[in-house]
């Protein structure tokens, strides 16, 4: 993995979750790292996420749907890993044409700008794994027909092909890796637009009971940060990936109510008084749950060598510590 010293790398999102810790991972490679990032509050950016490495990257405060300066960006870049989105399922369906523009619309521009001012750029776009809808079989893999059920979902989507065509038709080098349920330091806690999980580590950290909706049977698997991020990084440094779309995934499958009673056990260590309640399904919600889910990613790690390296109760204890040690930066009292 030494692919990316003294490379010229642009990562979208970068104040971002995910981002900040891919452009981490960046920096400790010897890799020249900019940041974009809009910094638009419900998005998830934070510039706490980079406080550590602050004087080693270029942050550069832009939205992705401002072509100029997008294209100003990608110029010289040697990779992009194109990860800026909007990712809340309830605020695209109250506002589709924000998620329009800029999970499509801005896409179409970037690789625009690629194809223009910089046909030799390395693109690794986060798509996702709701575009695959309600699953007919588990575990999901690629080859699973893709039905949306929200406008999230059918925007990623045309997203991902659109770098996808711009691989084949254009020779951009590009590739998709669908994510599923990430989770770690960095991540948006405030509320649950980016993840549920966010919002169950708040509340039990303030006392508050975690609110799991309905039976609580559904079954997910998870992503540590720092599993997605290697696989993104080896996505970029591998030929083989160009034009294809890879799932990303764990085998440690878990129920929600068995996800929320471990949290708790791991929280009663740390002295957190925490409980759980099932709550019925908010109506919004209800009608875009895509009941249970969980990965094949036997194709990334057949291609790659890739697969999770950290088990889920290390990475919760991970994530609890964190948010206990640094949650004023993250919510206010």
């Amino acid at each position: 993995m030494n692919a990316y010293a003294n490379k010229s790398v642009l990562v979208t999102g970068g104040l971002g979750f995910i981002g900040s810790s891919l452009a981490r991972a960046l920096v400790r490679q010897g890799a020249a790292v900019t940041i974009a990032d809009s910094l638009i509050p419900q998005y998830g950016g934070n510039p706490f996420n980079v406080q550590d490495i602050r004087d080693r990257v270029t942050v550069n405060i832009c939205d992705v749907r401002d072509t100029s300066a997008m294209t100003h960006l990608i110029a010289g870049k040697d990779y992009l890993f194109n990860l800026a989105g909007q990712t809340s399922h309830l605020d695209s369906m109250a506002d589709p044409q924000t998620d329009l523009d800029i999970n499509a619309g801005a896409q179409l521009s970037i690789l625009e700008a690629c194809r223009k001012a910089n046909s030799a750029i390395k693109i690794v776009f986060a798509s996702t794994r709701q575009l695959y809808g309600r699953p007919d079989y588990l575990p999901v893999d690629e080859k699973h027909p893709v039905r949306p059920v929200d406008v999230n979902g059918i925007n990623k989507l045309a997203g991902e092909w659109y770098h996808l065509l711009y691989n084949n038709v254009y020779g951009i080098q590009a590739c998709a890796l669908r994510l599923t349920n990430t989770y770690g330091p960095g991540m948006r806690v405030v509320d649950a637009r980016q993840t549920f999980l966010g919002i169950w580590v708040r509340l039990m950290i303030e006392g508050k009971p975690i609110k799991v909706f309905g039976d609580g049977l559904q079954l997910r698997d998870f992503n540590y940060v720092d599993d997605c991020v290697q696989a993104m990084l080896l996505a970029g440094a591998s030929p083989q990936a160009n034009g294809k779309v890879f799932n990303l995934g764990s085998s440690e499958v878990i129920g929600l109510k068995d996800l929320a009673q471990l949290m708790i056990e791991i929280g009663q260590r740390r002295g957190l008084q925490a409980r759980y309640e099932l709550v019925a399904f908010p109506p919004e919600r209800k009608v875009i749950d895509i009941g249970d889910y969980y990965s094949d990613f036997s194709l990334i790690r057949n291609a790659m060598g890739w697969q999770p390296g950290v088990d889920l109760r290390t990475g919760l204890d991970k994530t609890i510590d964190y948010y206990q040690a640094h949650h004023a930066h993250y919510w206010s009292d």
